[in-house]
């Protein structure tokens, strides 16, 4: 497949810049869809055509599809911490919908959908969640992973109408060109403040984005149409996340433990003043979650794309080696 031809929707994000990487070093061509204000910081040094356009835009997606015989969708509004509720939701279900109308009207070979872990909902404490899960919470007390459930919905109602879509979910990214600060943030934090202020009780599943990326091409080339697979690496409890952040960027290790019912108790408060227009440090579905296991198994990925992702210390040692070389800390 190392002369096919590819659209990146949300190309100038953390994991889109990254694909691009990944699609470069693979020798596919790559067409990289992005609004004329975008910054492009995260793409500096990779090779692509730009497409001006919008997911919410399906002209401009046609267009942008024009001679593509794959697309990936990565576009999203992932940080829903800090967005409005209904651009988050119109971004992610109806701008999916955008893409696989424009898709199945322009005759693309095949699509492959990034989603979320956040679409399988939260599995029992300490327990771990394959690709069988069905999104378990109240719509409201999770908008972005009810979105990306629902736009995994729209997925399906595209491959009953013949558009060949394969979903991908990855667990908590890491690595390089994460320009916005999402996950990376941590690391950022962890030095800027020389140290982190307390270990919550729960624990998260960390992918590095390179192996996310060798997962989305993986699904490109071999993936069973309407199947999703779960790009997760090791499943970590946040204490020894957090220490492996402060031993990597150099900083001691917190000795406050939270217990889970004060992160639920403070979450309550986040979400109450968020109704006076207040806004925390964190939102109120970060909180809860941290009280969380967010685990997930990636056997599936393992077995059939050949998912091999690496440790949680070299994905972290990684953001922190770019964040050092581009000035931001």
């Amino acid at each position: 497949m190392s002369s096919s031809f590819a659209l990146v929707t949300g190309a100038t994000g953390f994991v889109g810049a990254n694909l691009v990487e990944a699609l470069n070093q693979r020798g596919w061509r790559v067409r990289a869809l992005h609004r004329r204000t975008s910054s492009l910081r995260a793409l500096d040094g990779l090779s692509y055509e730009s497409a001006l356009g919008d997911v919410l835009d399906v002209d401009s997606l046609c267009a942008a599809m024009d001679g593509v015989e794959v697309v990936f969708h990565v576009a999203a509004s992932a940080d829903y911490w800090r967005n409005n509720a209904d651009r988050m939701m119109r971004i992610n279900v109806e701008g999916t919908r955008n893409v696989l109308q424009a898709a199945f009207e322009r005759g693309v070979r095949r699509v492959v959908y990034t989603s979320s872990c956040a679409s399988l909902g939260v599995p029992a404490f300490g327990q771990v969640l394959d690709e069988r899960a069905q999104f378990n919470l109240p719509p409201r007390a999770f908008l972005y992973g009810y979105s990306k459930y629902l736009a995994e919905q729209v997925c399906r109602e595209f491959v009953a109408k013949g558009l060949d879509v394969v979903i991908v979910n990855p667990a908590v990214i890491f690595g390089p060109r994460d320009v916005n600060l999402l996950s990376g943030s941590l690391v950022v934090e962890a030095k800027r403040r020389g140290g982190l202020p307390f270990v919550p009780p729960g624990g998260v599943s960390v992918v590095d984005v390179g192996d996310v990326c060798a997962g989305q091409v993986a699904a490109a080339e071999r993936g069973r149409t309407g199947e999703r697979y779960i790009l997760a690496g090791e499943n970590v409890w946040y204490a020894e996340l957090i220490s492996v952040i402060c031993e990597v960027v150099g900083v001691p290790k917190p000795k406050l433990k939270l217990p889970g019912w004060v992160l639920r108790f403070a979450s309550v408060i986040a979400e109450g003043v968020k109704k006076f227009g207040i806004r925390t440090p964190l939102s109120s579905e970060q909180i809860r979650f941290a009280a969380e296991t967010l685990w997930f198994d990636s056997a599936k990925a393992r077995r059939e794309l050949g998912f091999a992702p690496r440790l949680t210390r070299e994905a972290i040692q990684r953001t922190y080696d770019w964040y050092r070389a581009h000035g931001m800390i």
